[in-house]
């Protein structure tokens, strides 16, 4: 009896052997970790309740935050989409990336962060919105928008072809994430995932339900919605993003046209932005069911009030259908947030897993009486930033440091432990995550933007900004300075620039921003050189 259980014990225990061998053959133990880098295309951080949440409550964005790390003082080096983007994934400015604005093309004789992983044996992957190019680099599968891509249908380029899926973008982009981390990658290898969301970028199109919910709410007006600009120079008096008089009724506030002509305005035809018509032609029949009362009742307010509106009435109407959908949009892509999250805890992928949430830029929310970006004021140059990674990062920790975009290559290459080349510009984050501020000695950041003349017609602009204050120089057809105290006035109302209590801070300021302008390259030079 005794021989025969100590048999049965001995073959639990092989059984048992056996079995833990072929989990763990199923299951490899990575010693790398897994990158998952979530990027939003103009996703203001006063959009995200984790920084506020006087407009909207993202709670699956905030667990991102709760689980790990949100920097207070993140930001870019330029505010504009693709070249932010040719930033991130070069780590180098955007003078020395090439990449000044949304124009010129992308040399992608350059050497970019996905390249680097994918040489060093990271299964790597890219679905959303690039922006720029047909043919990402160091990408093993992509499915990616052509260009600015569409909300309603979308269009994707893909390694096979084009294509087209029924739906709403933000919810197709999590579906072929969640499918290609369930079923297409290969579980032996670490992975680097690029899910990047067109949403929240104008011209803003929510998904239906969303729109029906969020066209009955009524937001908060910023303070400065009615800004006149008397504390500023040129720049910002000359700007073309005002809600009321460069937002436009079809394209952006949801105006039939035939409303307008109804009401005997039409609204000009501007090549660069496409109306209504264009947005809506992509519905089907049955999406076109769902959209179409929700428009209606837009149109039917629209035309009951309109007459009888002042330009501030006007103003406030516009806001409010501005920020019900944009913040419609956002609420989407919270949602989908949540879903990526849960497959990766229901996966158990979460421990080993690297999650970053962030956008391309900050955006204008009213703030200044303004939509869009450009401006290195905080609303734009400003940015989202949500770091999770488990057993590294402290849960619920808050960061101040002043943080580019410039920084993330370093960061996700450290983490892989995976050499950065010599010529990549930011620093690594990685000891901020862990807590460690001790070896963190950037007190001051660069930004440059270029994109003038252009849409929204934001001059040309340099600036170094620190804590404490924001040095702005604007050029090319002015000669422009202006100095905001960032702790004394933090929606940067008052420029200081030629106050003689600033005389001292203006004169160590031009000394530090000369010094970074040699540190990363830049240079009268260049100024002239992108000026043509």
């Amino acid at each position: 009896m005794k021989s025969t259980q100590n048999i049965i014990f001995l073959s639990i225990i092989l059984f048992s052997l056996f079995s833990c061998s072929e989990k763990e053959k199923a299951i490899p133990k990575l010693t790398k970790p897994n990158i998952l880098f979530i990027m939003s295309d103009d996703h203001a951080y006063q959009a995200i309740s984790s920084y506020s949440d006087k407009l909207i409550k993202t709670p699956n964005i905030d667990r991102i935050a709760k689980e790990g790390m949100l920097f207070t003082n993140a930001c870019v080096t330029n505010s504009i989409c693709a070249p932010s983007r040719a930033t991130i994934l070069t780590g180098k400015h955007t003078h020395l990336n090439g990449k000044i604005d949304n124009k010129r093309p992308f040399d992608t004789t350059q050497v970019t962060f996905p390249q680097l992983f994918q040489k060093a044996g990271y299964q790597t992957a890219m679905y959303g919105k690039l922006h720029f190019g047909n043919n990402p680099k160091g990408v093993d599968d992509f499915m990616i928008l052509p260009g600015q891509g569409s909300y309603i249908n979308p269009n994707f380029i893909t390694q096979k072809g084009d294509t087209t899926i029924t739906g709403y973008v933000t919810d197709i982009i999590t579906d072929l994430t969640i499918n290609w981390l369930d079923k297409k990658r290969d579980k032996q290898k670490p992975f680097m995932m690029m899910y990047l969301h067109k949403a929240p970028h104008r011209a803003w199109w929510p998904r239906a339900d969303k729109f029906k919910t969020f066209t009955q709410k009524t937001f908060p007006e910023p303070e400065s919605l009615f800004d006149d600009y008397k504390n500023r120079g040129t720049a910002a008096k000359t700007a073309e993003m005002n809600l009321l008089t460069h937002m436009k009724y079809g394209h952006d506030s949801k105006i039939k046209p035939e409303t307008m002509e109804n009401m005997g305005g039409v609204e000009p035809k501007v090549p660069s932005i496409r109306g209504f018509e264009r947005a809506y032609s992509r519905l089907n029949e049955e999406q076109r069911k769902l959209y179409d009362p929700i428009i209606d009742s837009i149109n039917n307010v629209f035309k009951n009030n309109w007459p009888t509106f002042n330009d501030k009435q006007k103003m406030r109407w516009k806001y409010q259908r501005y920020m019900q959908d944009y913040l419609a949009c956002v609420s989407s892509v919270d949602d989908n947030v949540g879903r990526v999250l849960d497959y990766l805890d229901e996966s158990g992928l979460s421990e080993n897993t690297m999650v970053i949430y962030t956008s391309d830029q900050g955006f204008y929310l009213g703030e200044h009486g303004w939509f869009d970006k450009r401006f290195a004021y905080d609303e734009s140059f400003k940015t989202p930033l949500l770091f999770k990674w488990p057993n590294k990062i402290t849960p619920g920790t808050t960061n101040d440091e002043m943080v580019q975009n410039l920084d993330f290559a370093q960061t996700f290459l450290e983490a892989a432990q995976i050499e950065a080349p010599k010529d990549m510009q930011g620093e690594s984050l990685i000891p901020l995550l862990k807590g460690d501020t001790s070896n963190w000695n950037r007190k001051s950041v660069y930004y440059h933007y270029y994109e003038y003349p252009g849409q929204h017609q934001v001059k040309r602009h340099y600036a170094i900004i620190s804590k404490e204050f924001k040095l702005i120089h604007f050029y090319y057809d002015v000669d422009e300075w202006e100095l905001y105290d960032r702790l004394k006035d933090p929606q940067e109302m008052n420029n200081v620039y030629n106050d003689p209590n600033y005389a001292d801070v203006v004169k160590e300021m031009k000394i530090k921003l000369d010094e970074l302008r040699v540190k990363y390259k830049d240079s009268k030079e260049l100024d002239k050189k992108y000026l043509r």
